[in-house]
């Protein structure tokens, strides 16, 4: 008899749902099924494992559930194991996993590749292990392998035929409430003689024996053949939820839940679009429009579903370890709606969707919308095609879905793919052909091959708080979204607000290069390198630009978009004030910014300067050259500018501008052929040492500019606790006769080329011009962070952070409907990096120094620097570095030392 139960210890979809173990609602759709070798197979003594659990075996996982048989005698698996799973034309969507032996070792079968790993830990002693010691081992060494594949604990069953309380007993089973599975569900399928009758609250105790474990692997057979919506491991770690409470937060939920992958951008709108919904579809650097009017061009849609009627609550779940999206209806009559998506991370420009509820309440309509639309056939089911062109370049989709149906429950499963122009019209074969292998391949192997990819990139890149789970979280989800942007394309147009929204009509600022780019460094050099393509492929329009302005070398755009050209708009609103916005011709030192993102990709990276970047340092040093005024007495000065700091405009001599153009010509004279022989070149650099950078080296204050301290001294407490937009309450007119500051400026300097302000100046400008910043910027936070952190003052450095992780994730500045604010994600990965962890780079060394604030008594962060995969570990008392190849690193100030490979070093932790 097949025994009804209620899984009611693990909260899932169907976690309220009393069904039999041989009903879909029952499986849960566990990813991965955790079984002792002889529950599964039955005597462990038998020279071959019975046939219909190997059928059994082979059904789950071709249908997509990862298997880990515990405790088999043999250290391999055995031939009989090997032949069923090494047939078939195609391999099976699970991975098995073998775990045995006196001394366990772990086989793993996946992607038709046999691996053996042996213990992590210390050897073991001398002849065989207690079979506790075995079980725990073993368990230990599975998580970890399905942690390799992107399948979190939360989505693994630990099936067994009796667990004790506590710790357990001895014995078959007793070992497997280990710490690390903790978030498992244990599935118990009986209590054994002599066992205590009362199971522990992890355990759901199930009955029945063998016969309840065959329904329940049948059950999840039958989950994955029926293309049942999968579920989300809800480790708090790693999901951020939006719950459905405020209809007025509809957008911002949009703006959290995007999925970008490829430069392909979808906006995490339900699928049938309430009301006060803004769905979207953006391709990086797709524009349309002229002139200031150029924006990213809508693409085709393909999320829209008709649900009928509307869910009434409901949660979406956005999986950070995955990259998947999963809505589920709440409080609901049963099957609920549910559904999950993705942008695939494994073929460019294809995105997935599968959705399931009861008959009727789901209708397909068109697979894309919002695009010319038209079918094609020859192909089952028809697909559509769909295209947006508008002058310049274009977006061109193919979409299909197919339906089905599994008892009450039908799933509607759609498949699309895109192809991207940003100069021609767009043409829709590529993306047939990558529909084509997505559709060969098949939801389910997506999903997989996007949990491995996600689960790399999360091993080479992460950050773990123990302390501060809520600052990890934020963390992770700034380091989600900044990957899921950075895009194997080869330039990439990043605007303000990626691909997450239409602010700033996708425009390209400073952000990209400055905030962005030194983030993307860290974790996907690549991406970052297509960032500076950007600029390369420009600098023809931005010769162009410095010439119109009668000046010569190469001057960037404020705002740029599809071709180079300053698309600045004339106007725009403060507040209640229609204003008119100078920064296109004023706001020079975006041209160092360039230069300068240009040079910090080599560095970061630990390469040469190709022959494009040098000459694009040497034409915006060229640029400075010209664009300097000589005074009678031979310094050099900068006239009508405005620097990082918007709320004072047409001010001369702005430190940032005057020290970073001194950057610029400096670095253009290294970057040119002949370096100091060069005469243009040492002209570079003895104008670069007249440039006025009003530094006072009695107070240890670089002036922000030409008669900044004339100016009315108000501090931002006055007026307000920060962080404000002290331009929007006080009026831009009043605001610009105080010392009030929009964002860091002098203090920039700081950040960007300490090596080019007074040593030790930090704490002094720190001192003065952090009352008077209002942090009205989304570049405000992660920056001021980073450098309180460098000057010891850690807890202000987290006090600031916590600014800027919120920013977004709360709405902090009512904007976020309109997109992620790309800068501020760059920035607080650089606060913790470069200001709590101390890392920069320099002349093919890593620098060490961290900083913790008192909340945090240890960190581990994973990055990617000088060509090298970098764990760097601190807690109170010690800095452990390790990396997969040689390093030169430099810890605390000590002497430069080469980390050996893949070998964990020690440095004891300075103290001040």
């Amino acid at each position: 008899m097949i025994v009804p139960y209620v899984i009611a210890a693990r909260p899932g979809p169907f976690a309220d749902e009393r069904a039999p173990v041989d009903t879909l609602a029952a499986g849960r759709y566990y990813a991965a099924l955790i079984v002792g070798w002889s529950l599964f197979f039955g005597d462990r003594t038998a020279p071959r494992p019975p046939a219909q659990s190997l059928r059994q075996l082979r059904a789950l996982l071709d249908a997509g559930v990862s298997v880990a048989l515990l405790a088999a005698p043999e250290a391999e698996p055995p031939p009989s194991l090997r032949r069923l799973v090494e047939t078939g034309e195609t391999h099976p969507l699970g991975q098995l996993l073998v775990s045995g032996g006196p001394q366990p070792q772990l086989s793993e079968y996946r992607d038709g590749i046999w691996s053996t790993r042996g213990r992590a830990a210390a050897p073991a002693p001398a002849g065989p292990l207690p079979a506790r010691t075995v079980l725990e081992i073993g368990l230990r060494d599975v998580l970890d392998a399905l942690s390799g594949a992107g399948i979190g604990p939360g989505l693994a069953a630990v099936v067994g035929d009796r667990f004790a309380a506590a710790g357990g007993l001895p014995g078959r089973d007793a070992a497997m409430l280990v710490p690390e599975a903790r978030r498992c569900t244990f599935l118990s399928v009986d209590v054994g003689p002599g066992e205590p009758a009362a199971v522990p609250p992890q355990v759901v105790a199930l009955g029945g024996g063998a016969e309840t474990l065959r329904a329940l692997l049948t059950a999840l057979v039958a989950a994955g053949r029926h293309r049942r919506v999968p579920a989300v491991d809800e480790d708090p770690a790693w999901i951020w939820t939006e719950p459905d409470t405020d209809p007025r937060r509809q957008r911002v939920s949009e703006t959290l839940l995007s999925l970008v992958a490829a430069g392909i951008g979808t906006r995490g709108a339900p699928e049938e679009e309430p009301d006060g919904s803004t769905p979207l579809v953006l391709a990086a650097g797709v524009y349309t429009g002229t002139g200031s009017r150029q924006h990213l061009l809508a693409g085709p849609r393909w999320t829209h579903v008709g649900v009928v009627p509307p869910p009434q609550r409901q949660r979406r779940i956005l999986d950070m370890r995955t990259g998947v999206l999963l809505r589920e209806e709440l409080d609901a009559t049963i099957p609920r709606l549910r559904s999950l998506r993705f942008a695939s991370a494994a073929l460019p420009g294809v995105v997935a969707m599968r959705v399931e509820a009861g008959a009727g309440r789901v209708s397909p309509g068109p697979a894309l919308r919002g695009a010319r639309v038209s079918r094609s056939g020859g192909t089952t089911p028809a697909r559509a095609v769909a295209a947006a062109h508008a002058g310049r370049g274009g977006i061109a989709a193919v979409a299909a879905h197919r339906r089905s149906r599994a008892g009450t429950a039908h799933t509607l499963e759609r498949m699309a793919a895109y192809s991207r122009s940003p100069d021609d019209e767009p043409d829709p074969e590529p993306a047939h052909r990558r529909l084509d292998e997505a559709q060969r391949l098949g939801f389910d192997r997506l999903l997989v091959q996007q949990r491995r990819i996600w689960a790399a990139r999360w091993a080479d890149v992460d950050v773990r708080i123990p302390a501060d789970p809520e600052a990890q979280r934020a963390l992770r989800y700034a380091l989600f979204q900044l990957r899921a942007h950075g895009a194997a394309l080869d330039e990439l147009a990043l605007g303000a607000r990626g691909l997450t929204g239409a602010g700033y009509a996708g425009h390209v600022f400073w952000d990209a290069d400055v905030f962005v780019l030194p983030a993307l460094a860290s974790m996907d050099p690549g991406a970052a390198q297509a960032l500076v393509e950007y600029r390369l492929r420009r600098l023809p329009a931005a010769r162009e630009r410095a010439r119109e302005l009668g000046y010569a070398g190469a001057h960037f755009p404020w705002e740029s978009a599809a071709d180079g050209e300053d698309v600045t708009p004339a106007s725009g609103r403060v507040g209640a004030h229609e204003v008119a916005i100078h920064n296109g011709s004023r706001e020079v030192h975006v041209t160092a910014d360039v230069a300068w993102a240009t040079a910090f990709a080599a560095a970061w990276a630990g390469r040469e300067l190709s022959d494009p970047e040098r000459e694009l340092l040497s034409e915006t040093a060229r640029y400075w050259a010209s664009r300097c005024r000589t005074d009678d007495s031979g310094l050099a000065h900068v006239d009508a500018v405005i620097g990082p700091d918007e709320y004072h405009e047409y001010v001369d001599d702005n430190a940032y501008t005057n020290v970073m153009a001194r950057w610029n010509l400096r670095a253009g004279a290294r970057a040119t052929r002949g370096g100091r022989r060069n005469r243009e070149a040492a002209r570079w650099l003895e104008l670069a040492d007249r440039i006025v950078d009003g530094y006072d080296p009695r107070t240890g204050i670089y002036e922000q500019f030409a008669g900044y301290h004339r100016l009315e001294e108000v501090l931002v407490d006055s007026v307000a606790a920060a962080p404000i937009a002290a331009d929007v309450l006080l009026g831009p007119d009043r605001v610009r006769r105080t010392q009030l500051i929009k964002q860091p400026d002098v203090l920039m300097l700081h950040h960007l080329v300490p090596e080019e302000v007074a040593p030790g100046s930090l704490p002094a400008n720190l001192r003065f011009y952090g009352p008077r910043t209002a942090h009205g910027s989304s570049l405000s936070p992660g920056i001021s962070s980073a450098l309180l952190a460098r000057a010891g003052l850690t807890d202000d450095a987290l006090r600031m952070l916590r600014i800027g992780l919120a920013l977004d994730l709360e709405d902090r500045t009512g904007t976020t409907a309109a997109g992620l604010h790309m800068a501020n994600l760059g920035g607080v990965w650089q606060s913790v990096l470069t200001g709590f962890a101390g890392v920069r780079v320099r002349d093919r060394c890593l620098l060490v120094e961290p900083h913790l604030p008192s909340e945090w008594p240890e960190i581990e962060l994973r990055f990617l620097a000088l060509g090298r995969r970098v764990r760097l570990q601190v807690d109170p008392r010690r800095i452990v570095l390790r990396a997969d190849g040689p390093l030169r690193v430099q810890v605390g100030g000590g002497r430069v030392r080469i980390l050996p490979a893949d070998r964990p070093t020690q440095f004891p932790v300075r103290r001040r």
